[in-house]
């Protein structure tokens, strides 16, 4: 029964067809924005501002995003859409996020998760951010499954949202966008306090910018420019203070990781969740790692705040790019399964989840993360490209017995060509046609391999964009998948799984060209010859020039490397050293793989709990490495090993 408050606000969903994108007249999206502007008396661009920054104006065929939002305007339905079988992609038991092979395997307790592993939404009380489809659904009168599915009754229902939270927030319905920031600043919360201010400004921004794009169904969208916009005063604009590593321009919250002593399972003594260092001071940060959570934001934070669990330096929020972080820089958080990636890098997770390619990224966590990296990037000089902004999925195993256990998010459905643009570092093209090096670079939305394994081992995945490119052993759809010996020491191809990166090259990701034939470009991978379609009417690729490195003269054939580590004799007394460990692939005369950096080998020796990061220790080493784009994931090898080559 609706209140007499809410039942002002209940219309009759608009007469004719469902709203889909390319339908003439009135059908249009456009015109579906106007009417629902109309009649819930919110300004038509402040509408469509919201919505851009939620969806971007796609429908995804009514599939709900990493948050459990439908529509072009995001409203959320989590109960419906997360609850299938999932879990944290640092599972119980079996996961080593610290990656350090001088100590025992770290491994991770349940932190109160559910016993049969169900992603947030089964029993537990869902937040309000997470449930605004069913205040639309009271506000309009509307079915929460056309709030769902029907692009018009969506629109609707953000507009309802929109009007009830600028009433709620004490303010008049007016005609002057200007006066509207508070509502749109509560929008994303659910509609009860305005505390999204970093998403407000954005809104504000698409607003005075202007916007045109084709959405995923294919109808032109145009948002006209408003360049002399401003929004009234207002006191969600305060800003607490600022306790976080954060640029202003994003909503930021300090919530530390706990650094303590625990007893194991075992009863052993030992300590979580991060080490304490001294960066950048200590050793250079040289990577940002973008992870995806496999769980919802709220499961997330509880998980990082328990010592026996691992920990990443930030996690953001979906529905509207909030920040919290829970590792200063300076120390070093277990997130990469990679010790040596781990003590020169920064993590940042997102809610999400890999394996769902219907779970679409919003634009406002996009934007609030690439704002985030280039903050980052500026202040420790970090080089803003694929070899140094990483998935977890291109970070490598450390020795042969740890490749099979890496991890594969944020996935082939993570955006990293739009990520790119957003960091203002778009992958361009760089020389000719012939080019003896590319970027790849798919379209990603008509980009649509297949992939099998999303909710069943071996099914089918529902077509989706993505930014991955599926890599043969012959220039012939029909050929075998290459090999990734290190994942199949038995010889056998890679698979079509979605988690398999034995076969995937991703967007961004630069390789040496092996050679052409037909529509198929070939480039060297892992020791082999890696061919993808490559049609000059839809290229996968676009032509690059760099530095590559090749085995030196003389050699048949080099090791390559998980770990940038000193030599034995660069290890003080008191310093266990570290072996060097070859990786199952090496690279042999003839091969050629890009250079991303070079550095000489450290290794962070961190002894033991040390509250006040006295008794850690970085040896360092005279050995140089570079590192090279081998696969899906980057290696490492010595320079004396290699010679280096510009090409274009």
């Amino acid at each position: 029964m609706l209140g007499a408050a809410s039942a002002a606000l209940v219309f009759p969903l608009l007469p004719g067809p469902q709203a889909t994108a390319g339908q003439p007249g009135g059908g249009t999206l456009e015109n579906r924005f106007t009417e629902a502007a109309e009649r819930y008396d919110v300004p038509r661009e402040v509408l469509m501002g919201v919505a851009y920054l939620q969806s971007r104006w796609d429908t995804h065929e009514g599939a709900p995003s990493v948050s459990g939002g439908y529509g072009p305007m995001h409203l959320t339905d989590a109960r419906t859409a997360l609850n299938r079988s999932a879990g944290h992609h640092h599972p119980d038991g079996d996961d080593d996020a610290r990656g350090d092979t001088r100590r025992p395997a770290q491994r991770t307790a349940s932190a109160g998760r559910p016993a049969d592993g169900k992603r947030a939404g089964g029993s537990e009380p869902l937040p309000a951010r997470l449930r605004t489809l069913e205040r639309a659904a009271g506000l309009t009168g509307l079915p929460r499954e056309r709030l769902r599915d029907s692009a018009e009754a969506n629109i609707l229902g953000g507009a309802a949202l929109l009007a009830d939270a600028q009433r709620r927030l004490g303010h008049r319905p007016s005609a002057d966008p200007a006066d509207w920031y508070d509502a749109v600043a509560a929008y994303p919360g659910g509609g009860r306090k305005a505390e999204a201010t970093a998403f407000a400004d954005d809104v504000f921004d698409v607003l005075r910018e202007g916007a045109r794009r084709t959405t995923d169904t294919g109808e032109t969208v145009t948002l006209p420019a408003r360049p002399g916009l401003t929004a009234a005063d207002s006191g969600a604009r305060g800003r607490a203070a600022r306790g976080p590593e954060c640029p202003r321009t994003v909503d930021c919250e300090w919530l530390p990781s706990p650094y303590e002593k625990y007893k194991n399972e075992q009863g052993e003594e030992d300590y979580g969740n991060h080490d304490r260092t001294r960066r950048p001071g200590s050793q250079r940060i040289d990577h940002i790692v973008i992870h995806d959570t496999e769980e919802t934001w709220e499961k997330s934070l509880r998980l990082v705040q328990d010592p026996e669990y691992v920990s990443w330096n930030y996690t953001l929020r979906a529905s509207d790019g909030h920040i919290a972080q829970h590792v200063r820089a300076k120390d070093t958080a277990w997130h990469a399964g990679n010790w040596y990636i781990n003590s020169t890098s920064v993590g940042l997770e997102h809610e999400g989840f890999l394996a769902d390619p219907d779970a679409w990224y919003t634009e406002a966590m996009y934007r609030s993360s690439a704002r985030l990296v280039r903050y980052l990037a500026d202040r420790y000089d970090i080089p803003l490209d694929r070899q140094h902004v990483l998935g977890h999925d291109n970070v490598p195993g450390t020795t042969p017995s740890a490749v099979k256990g890496m991890h594969t998010d944020p996935g082939p459905y993570w955006d990293w060509d739009h990520y790119f643009r957003l960091l203002g570092k778009p992958f361009v093209p760089h020389g000719g046609p012939r080019s003896k090096l590319v970027t790849i670079r798919p379209d990603y939305a008509t980009n649509r391999p297949p992939y099998t394994g999303c909710e069943t081992k071996g099914e089918p995945c529902r077509p989706h964009g993505s930014g991955a490119v599926r890599l043969h052993s012959a220039p012939d759809a029909s050929s075998p998948l290459v090999k990734d010996i290190g994942l199949r020491p038995d010889g056998s191809p890679s698979t079509t799984d979605v988690n398999d990166v034995g076969a995937r090259a991703s967007t961004g990701q630069q390789y040496a060209v092996a050679g052409r034939k037909g529509d198929w470009t070939a480039v060297w991978y892992l020791g082999q010859k890696a061919w993808f379609r490559d049609p000059r009417s839809a290229p996968a690729a676009v032509p690059a020039r760099g530095t590559v490195a090749e085995p030196r003269p003389g050699a048949q054939e080099i090791p390559v490397y998980g770990r940038a580590y000193p030599e034995k004799s660069a290890y003080p007394k008191g310093v266990p050293a570290q072996e060097l460990t070859p990786l199952p692939y090496t690279v042999r005369a003839g091969q050629r793989y890009v250079v991303g950096g070079t550095t000489h080998g450290a290794y962070l020796y961190a002894s033991g709990f040390d509250p006040d990061a006295s008794g850690f220790r970085v040896v360092r080493g005279k050995q140089r490495y570079y590192q090279i784009q081998l696969g899906h994931r980057v290696a490492f090898v010595k320079a004396e090993d290699v010679r280096l080559v510009n090409v274009r």
